[in-house]
């Protein structure tokens, strides 16, 4: 996936979340964490890994007893696209929107800089 646009579902954050923790996992070792982060039941973890690991965002390896599980995408790039993604629906690609958005943000900032600096000094 090196490369590509990575565009996510809720969904496939959860499971790549968990897999940027720690990796490879087993799917029970998955399934374990996904029932208590998300309440999910064994049979729809199952299912999200066959499915992300047909779209290629996860590889499996056969091992003896288990398959195990890893991110084929990287957290950083995953981010990154998501950013542009939400940043092209926000500004609809104005860039004169988000540069005054972005000094209006630090305007911001100088403002609450100074009320700390006014607490503090």
């Amino acid at each position: 996936m090196d490369g590509e646009l990575v565009r996510l579902t809720g969904t496939e954050w959860a499971v790549l979340d968990c897999l940027w923790e720690a990796s490879p996992q087993t799917m029970t070792q998955l399934a374990h964490t996904l029932a208590g982060r998300e309440g999910w039941a064994k049979g729809t973890t199952t299912t999200v890994l066959k499915r992300m690991t047909e779209k290629g965002l996860l590889t499996c390896q056969q091992g003896e007893r288990a398959k195990w599980y890893a991110p084929a995408v990287e957290r950083r790039a995953a981010v990154v696209s998501e950013t542009r993604s939400f940043l092209r629906r926000i500004c609809r690609e104005s860039v004169s929107m988000l540069t005054n958005a972005a000094a209006e943000i630090d305007a911001l900032y100088d403002v609450l800089k100074g009320l700390e600096e006014k607490e503090h000094g």
